[in-house]
């Protein structure tokens, strides 16, 4: 990762996110190829993207460098995580963590009182970061994960509008620090 001149080594390395625009997509195609075995079209993120009603699609830079990305829909009072990812060489650095940070905040500002998601039944890592979130898993989509022949775990949150939700994600983001730490 490239750092200014004078920057030390341990020093936190800024993360900014902010919304997709066409201009990320070099940088979310990069990640996508690397962590899903189908991945998505950029003309399917282009689509996504057009909606700016009912979704939100967001990338986590590093300088100029797209290092993760997320993206949900909102119908009624309820939200539906359809996509997050973070490159392989930054997993670990509670990049997944901001993104879905944001995404819930995205999700309450459009209505969305529940958020739900699918997690492949393997993928314990990210299972353990959504039940941080408070998600449940409430059910299973067999072979939902066509091209590995995996299930799917689905998982909800509710009452994602309340004081107690709020305190929980205050406590989450409170253990999140501003920048990523060294490689």
């Amino acid at each position: 990762m490239r750092r200014s001149p004078g920057t030390r080594v341990d020093e936190p390395i800024e993360l900014e996110i902010t919304r997709m625009r066409r201009r990320h997509l070099k940088g979310v195609m990069s990640i996508e190829r690397k962590v899903y075995p189908r991945p998505w079209s950029p003309n399917l993120f282009l689509s996504e993207m057009s909606e700016l009603r009912n979704r939100a699609y967001l990338v986590a830079k590093v300088g100029r460098e797209v290092v993760g990305y997320a993206g949900m829909m909102c119908y009624g009072d309820e939200a539906h995580v359809t996509t997050i990812a973070v490159a392989p060489a930054h997993h670990r650095r509670k990049i997944g963590t901001r993104l879905l940070y944001e995404l819930i905040g995205e999700s309450i500002r459009q209505g969305a009182r529940a958020v739900s998601l699918e997690v492949r039944w393997t993928n314990y890592g990210a299972q353990d970061l959504y039940t941080k979130f408070g998600f449940r898993p409430v059910g299973r989509r067999k072979n939902y994960y066509q091209e590995t022949n995996e299930d799917a775990l689905v998982m909800w949150v509710e009452e994602i509008r309340g004081r107690e939700y709020q305190d929980r994600l205050d406590a989450i983001i409170a253990q999140v620090p501003d920048g990523i730490g060294p490689q």
